[in-house]
């Protein structure tokens, strides 16, 4: 399966660079995914979870509060305010990542139906890493 480059980006770093197969995100008019040589698009993200599948199909989840995304042939990037990925080799690391994402799942409140649908994708990629 062909891949592309992603790329997340908060005001603090990089939190994501590499090969991926296929991301997943919560676009302002509603999910949608990205594979290699998505037509270009820039959009706003809303508040939620970033689904991404990686180049050794493993998943990973990545919490963001908003953002935008530019999409072209060969990478998509993706500026955020702020993002938690939900990944770690040990239960605490985690733990440590489900607290953080709690926490930016509170300071994004006045989102309003998106918390509730960032909360059960939250639980959900808990579940699978433990």
């Amino acid at each position: 399966m062909e891949t592309f480059k992603l790329e997340i980006i908060t005001p603090n770093g990089s939190i994501f660079n590499d090969a991926v197969i296929s991301v997943t995100l919560p676009g302002e008019e509603g999910e949608f995914g990205v594979l290699a040589h998505h037509s270009s698009v820039s959009t706003l993200l809303e508040a939620g979870v970033v689904d991404i599948e990686k180049s050794d199909k493993t998943t990973e989840s990545v919490l963001i509060n908003w953002g935008v995304v530019n999409v072209d042939e060969e990478k998509a990037v993706v500026l955020v305010e702020g993002a938690v990925a939900i990944r770690g080799e040990s239960e605490s690391d985690i733990a440590k990542a489900l607290e953080d994402a709690k926490e930016l799942v509170k300071s994004i409140e006045d989102a309003g139906n998106a918390i509730a649908s960032v909360s059960a994708k939250l639980d959900s990629a808990a579940q699978k890493l433990l």
